[in-house]
């Protein structure tokens, strides 16, 4: 191959980064081009556009095997594979001796040259002979008897050093007889950044890998050292849980570098140590399990090598700079468990690190027990139900102690000296493994009587919490603290007797006193969204205590208004089975839980299904509570909207102009219920055909709602909506337009993009662009709130069906005949299995397909379809 413009592809293993490097570099100097992603890629970029790009434009791929290069989940198999693909160069060069199968059949046809074993002269004229090919000597070849000259010189400038180990690597390694971890897995990015980070210091570089236990922290570091060895002449390794080992360490390192003077006793040497080292450089000093910064801090080297400090304790952030280390990616823990488990299954390992909470430590140990014959399935089972019995068998070389015996032993070295602090990780086992805001800790404070606390602590709960991360039990935030659900796991199953009923005393006081305010306003959301994890999670243990009824209520109020159904559907559900037998079914708070289990059912378009359960609700609580009840006009008004959605829209106006009486008689003209009645009203007239009046209605309640509610209140959404609707009923399109557009903004604003009533307002501007004559627009509108309803409600839902058949009639209208006729075909038959055939939408799709194969000249067949709505349908409703 001759120099060329076009450039050379580095492929290459994360793990063998210095080689990829070192050959990009001698490659540049000797003229090529190169792509190699470490020096030519950003953070950010797409890296498999980035990748495909690359290896489009290059005229070569140089790829750097080692048995790292073809394990599984690295994206060097797209490269390699894409590069034989494209016929184009393929230049394998060999690091590391590869093991037997572990090439791929496809490759072991081609010529590989060989770099491992080689002197580094030697390595870059195998590298320049395999890039350049061969060619015809310029000279006669030299006599075969004569001594062989000498190689030549290595280019000048700064390079990056040569990868091999040819001399043993660093003179000095000491790393405590800790063997390479043959099997790690994933990190890439965060050696990457440590790499970067230690280079980016020109004196004394420290860096601190800090995170809870059973994370990796260790393995990282392990990693780090053994793939940048021989950029390191010393490379000393020192277990740093208690000071005196520290000491110690250096003591012994001074002894290896001949600065030690035997009668100077352990620390005057270990001073010698950190002497030899602030006037050297090309070192690195780790510091593992470094618990107490203010003790280590003084025996941080100075000088011109890197320092790196494994630790739980998050003090160390404000000392030295460092990388918060979390649980594995999704990728990363089911790369792990298939590289260990070769017959699991994608399904299989995604199951187990879900149940895990991707924790390294968990996913060795499970790796472990499962290679001694138990499959996935049963393994799943015995975690759910002997989590902590399961999780103290450790039979992992890089990882002594199990998941379990690291908890009991950080939780009993606690309580000593923080009884507090174990009382708040008891009281967050209980909880779910979601971040848990601070500020309940606050508002509960005086009330958790398993807590014990200091009245006159101004800094609890911080006090408490601290100890927490600084044992790595927790991780700590500035507003939250959250505890992995494994940690979890084994602090309930020694948590026992009197401890555990105190313990959930605390949990109902906790979660009583974290009230997010009414889930009627999307403001509160976000703190609903916060509680409602930890309220699902402990709700077996809750669910029969009075004081927490009204927060569980509204849970299930705020799943459904923030627009999820199946959630809520699961809870609601739950508390009426429960409530019905504890309670009776007559109980106010049973027919509250049941009124919520038919508010999902029109959430999710079951209308026929919620209707006999509404009306059984009504019946029950004008018997118990009397006609006038507050739990009972709300029943009257939800079986309204029932009747009305079911196409009932005579019985709908009747009940809700009668509601609406009922309601002017008592109640003020702008409280919530009298404005949501007479919304009702308004709307009702615009079903039966009346738009005059119901846009009448619909202007004077909307400007109440505006003063009382707010612009932005769901409520006064839905009424402008309602309004903009009807204005496109009654061809006032440019209002309508205006109308519809503004409602669609504050709703994405307010409710999100994908909220069934944010793409009921992408629905309504989409048939006002049709009205309008802005066909184009209107298809790219209805296209777009189609594929959202049918990825966020269901193909089926009643609301996807209405867009569809709108855009069926656009479709049919811009000539694309043959795709409305399938669209409004297909929505026809799944109108009539979920709505039935007596439901308006059912006779309106019904038209719509009729007049779409008209236009065809279809006419006969359109005339059977007309001719087999066997009744007059009643009014078209356009849903707000």
């Amino acid at each position: 191959m001759s120099d060329s413009s076009e450039p050379i592809f580095i492929s290459y293993a994360g793990p063998d980064s210095a080689w990829a490097e070192w050959v990009a570099w001698h490659l540049q100097e000797n003229g090529y081009q190169v792509v190699l992603d470490r020096w030519h890629w950003r953070t950010g970029d797409d890296f498999v556009t980035k990748m495909s790009r690359a290896l489009d434009q290059a005229c070569a791929v140089v790829a750097v095997f080692s048995p790292r290069y073809f394990e599984a989940g690295r994206y060097t198999e797209e490269e390699w594979t894409s590069a034989i693909a494209r016929r184009g160069r393929y230049v394998p060069l060999v690091v590391e001796p590869l093991e037997d199968g572990q090439l791929p059949a496809i490759l072991a046809p081609r010529l590989r040259k060989d770099l491992h074993g080689l002197s580094e002269p030697d390595a870059l004229k195998a590298l320049l002979d395999a890039v350049r090919g061969p060619a015809r000597p310029t000279r006669p070849p030299a006599f075969p008897g004569a001594a062989a000259p000498s190689a030549p010189p290595a280019p000048h400038g700064p390079q990056p050093p040569f990868p091999s180990r040819t001399g043993g690597g660093p003179a000095v390694w000491d790393v405590r007889d800790r063997r390479r971890n043959p099997h790690f897995t994933g990190r890439e990015a965060v050696i990457d950044e440590v790499r970067a980070k230690l280079l980016a210091e020109r004196q004394a570089a420290v860096q601190a890998l800090r995170g809870t236990g059973g994370i990796g922290k260790t393995l990282v570091a392990l990693e780090y050292a053994y793939r940048y060895a021989d950029e390191y002449d010393l490379v000393w390794w020192v277990d740093a849980e208690q000071s005196e080992q520290v000491v110690a360490r250096y003591a012994e390192l001074a002894a290896r570098v001949d600065v030690a003077k035997p009668e100077a006793g352990v620390e005057f040497n270990a001073r010698y140590a950190m002497e030899y080292l602030r006037t050297r450089d090309r070192w690195l000093i780790i510091l593992d399990n470094a618990e107490d910064p203010d003790q280590l801090r003084s025996w941080l080297p100075e000088g011109g090598g890197h320092v790196l400090i494994t630790a739980r304790n998050p003090a160390w952030s404000g000392i030295v700079p460092g990388l918060p280390l979390g649980v594995f990616s999704r990728g990363e823990s089911v790369a792990y468990l298939r590289g260990q488990l070769l017959a699991l299954t994608d399904d299989q390992a995604d199951a187990l690190a879900e149940a895990l909470g991707d924790l390294p430590l968990a996913l060795a140990q499970a790796a472990g027990v499962m290679r001694g014959g138990i499959p996935a399935d049963r393994y799943l089972g015995l975690l759910r139900t002997n989590t902590a019995q399961l999780l103290g068998r450790s039979n992992v070389p890089d990882y002594p102690v199990s998941l379990a015996a690291t908890v009991t032993i950080a939780a009993e070295r606690l309580e000593a000296d923080h009884p507090g602090a174990v009382a708040v990780l008891r009281l967050a086992a209980f909880l779910g493994p979601e971040p848990i805001p601070t500020s309940w800790l606050v508002t509960a404070r005086g009330s958790l009587a398993s807590v014990p606390e200091d009245a006159e602590d101004i800094f609890w709960p911080e006090s408490a919490l601290e100890p927490l991360g600084r044992y790595g039990l927790a991780v700590v935030g500035s507003d939250v603290f959250q505890v992995h659900r494994l940690t979890q796991a084994v602090v309930r199953e020694t948590t026992y007797g009197e401890v555990v009923d105190a313990v959930q005393d605390d949990l109902a006081a906790l979660l009583t006193a974290a009230d997010p305010g009414t889930p009627e306003r999307p403001g509160t959301w976000p703190r609903w969204a916060s509680l409602t994890p930890h309220l699902t999670a402990v709700l077996p243990a809750v669910v029969a205590r009075a004081e927490l009824r009204p927060t569980l209520l509204s849970t299930a109020r705020y799943l459904v208004r923030s627009a999820q159904p199946h959630a809520a559907r699961n809870l609601a559900g739950t508390l009426h089975k429960t409530w019905s037998v504890s309670l009776g079914k007559d109980d106010p708070d049973t027919l509250r839980a049941a009124h919520m289990v038919t508010w999902v059912l029109d959430a999710l378009g079951a209308y026929a299904e919620a209707l006999p359960l509404v009306e059984d609700i009504l019946e029950r609580r004008r018997r118990v509570l009397g006609g006038d009840a507050g739990d009972t006009l709300s029943s009257a008004y939800d079986l309204a909207v029932t009747l009305g959605s079911l196409g009932r829209h005579e019985e709908s106006y009747v009940l809700h102009q009668a509601l609406y009486e009922r309601r002017r008689a008592t109640l003020s003209q702008d409280h919530p219920d009298m404005l949501r009645a007479a919304y009702g009203r308004a709307a009702a007239l615009n079903d039966i055909g009346e738009r005059e009046k119901a846009r009448t209605a619909l202007a004077e309640v909307l400007e109440l709602q505006r003063h009382s509610l707010g612009e932005d209140h769901p409520d006064t959404l839905d009424t402008a909506q309602h309004l903009a609707t009807t204005l496109r009923l009654l061809h006032r399109l440019p209002e309508a337009h205006r109308a519809v557009s503004e409602v669609l903004e504050r709703r994405r604003v307010v409710l999100g993009e994908d909220h069934p009533s944010t793409l009921r307002s992408g629905h309504g501007l989409g048939t006002t662009l049709y009205g309008l004559g802005r066909h184009d627009e209107a298809n790219s509108t209805l296209t777009a709130t189609l594929e959202r309803q049918q990825r966020t409600l269901g193909d089926d839902h009643p609301d996807a069906l209405n867009t569809a058949d709108s855009l069926g009639g656009v479709l049919a209208h811009l000539g694309r005949y043959v795709e409305a006729q399938q669209l409004l075909r297909d929505t026809r038959t799944q109108v009539q299995k979920t709505l039935g055939r007596d439901h308006w939408l059912y006779a309106a799709v019904t038209r719509n397909l009729a007049e779409t194969l008209e236009a065809q000249g279809r006419k006969f067949e359109a005339q059977k379809l007309r001719a087999s709505l066997q009744r007059k349908p009643t009014p078209k409703k356009r849903t707000p």
